[in-house]
């Protein structure tokens, strides 16, 4: 299902004019949904990815006993990410590098456990970044997804298809239905869902955690 036109370029430039204010704008809006995430990360334990770590506002979180290696599309928040690991000296942190969502360059079951906070309803083709979120989870492992999740219609729907020629510019839909992860869903023989949760504020986004198992 294509949503809406995005690029890659474009989310990139959208979150480098974000990063001298991400903290202060979405820190206090999103904290729960963080907290619920890296909880669910360090129940699986092990070498853990967060796929858009953004400025790196998770990676406290995390406990010694994982091993954290965070990536992102702007390179502007990742200086941030990057300053914030050396200010308090974050040993589990293994690396804080650029990459893109829907082409991750890890190998196949590299890691336990995947999280993507935010993310998946900001690149440009959601099910792209969701096969490979699935591709770099080991089976066993999870995907540990935190998400905006749109209204089917009435009111709310069409405000929110109305935002959207403003909030793609701004780097996130507004518009996101949760069929989108039913068909993904649909279309895969080696995940299934494991949990999904509302999240504050207002449940207009969710904790949803997928299960890896091995192909059939």
């Amino acid at each position: 299902m294509q949503i809406t036109t995005m690029s890659a370029a474009g989310v990139a430039k959208a979150y480098d004019r974000w990063a001298p204010i991400y903290d202060l704008v979405f820190g206090p809006v999103f904290s729960r949904g963080r907290a619920a995430a890296v909880d669910a990360a360090e129940r699986v334990g092990g070498r853990i990815l967060e796929v858009g770590v953004g400025t790196g506002i998770s990676l406290p979180h995390y406990s010694d006993r994982s091993r954290v290696v965070g990536m992102d599309l702007s390179e502007a928040m990742l200086e941030k990410a990057r300053e914030r690991v050396r200010r308090l000296r974050l040993a589990h942190v293994e690396a804080v590098e650029l990459g893109d969502a829907e082409r991750l360059r890890y190998a196949d079951g590299s890691f336990d456990a995947v999280v993507a906070q935010y993310v998946v309803s900001a690149v440009p083709n959601p099910e792209r970044a969701l096969d490979e979120l699935a591709r770099v989870c080991r089976p066993g492992g999870e995907i540990i997804v935190t998400t905006r999740v749109g209204a089917d219609g009435g009111m709310r729907g069409a405000i929110e298809r109305g935002l959207m020629p403003v909030t793609s510019r701004l780097g996130f839909r507004t518009d996101f239905p949760w069929s989108l992860y039913e068909d993904w869903l649909a279309d895969r023989d080696d995940v299934s869902l494991l949990e999904r949760r509302p999240l504050p504020p207002l449940g207009h986004f969710s904790l949803v955690r997928f299960a890896k198992h091995a192909a059939r």
